[in-house]
């Protein structure tokens, strides 16, 4: 289709410095909104590095509190196994007794 130039004003159809320009406006808004998206996402990306970092942070601490309760938790069992193998000795040691007292009290010795 070829539109003479001179009735392109006329017929509402814009001219190519028109479109041209149309095109640019177009493009430099695109870009302006793409700009601002990328702010928004580089602030979305600091926001969520400051996030993990504190995170991260928080788990140490954790972490360390959870050896600590596990160091006394090992001390403690150690204690019970102790107190246990004691209790068990004191034990046996009261069953003999009882039988020595037991055997001392079944043979009576009477003194003249």
């Amino acid at each position: 289709m070829n539109i003479d130039e001179d009735t392109c004003g006329w017929l509402g159809i814009p001219t190519p410095l028109e479109m041209h320009k149309q095109h640019a406006r177009l493009l430099e808004n695109e870009i302006q909104e793409l700009n601002l998206q990328l702010r928004k996402a580089r602030a979305d990306i600091f926001g969520l590095v400051a996030m993990l970092t504190e995170a991260q942070a928080k788990n140490e601490e954790f972490a360390g509190y959870l050896r600590l309760r596990g160091a006394e938790a090992a001390a403690m069992r150690k204690q019970i196994a102790n107190l246990t193998t004691s209790d068990r000795l004191s034990t046996r040691e009261a069953e003999r007794l009882r039988s020595v007292l037991n055997e001392l009290m079944s043979h009576p010795k009477t003194i003249v």
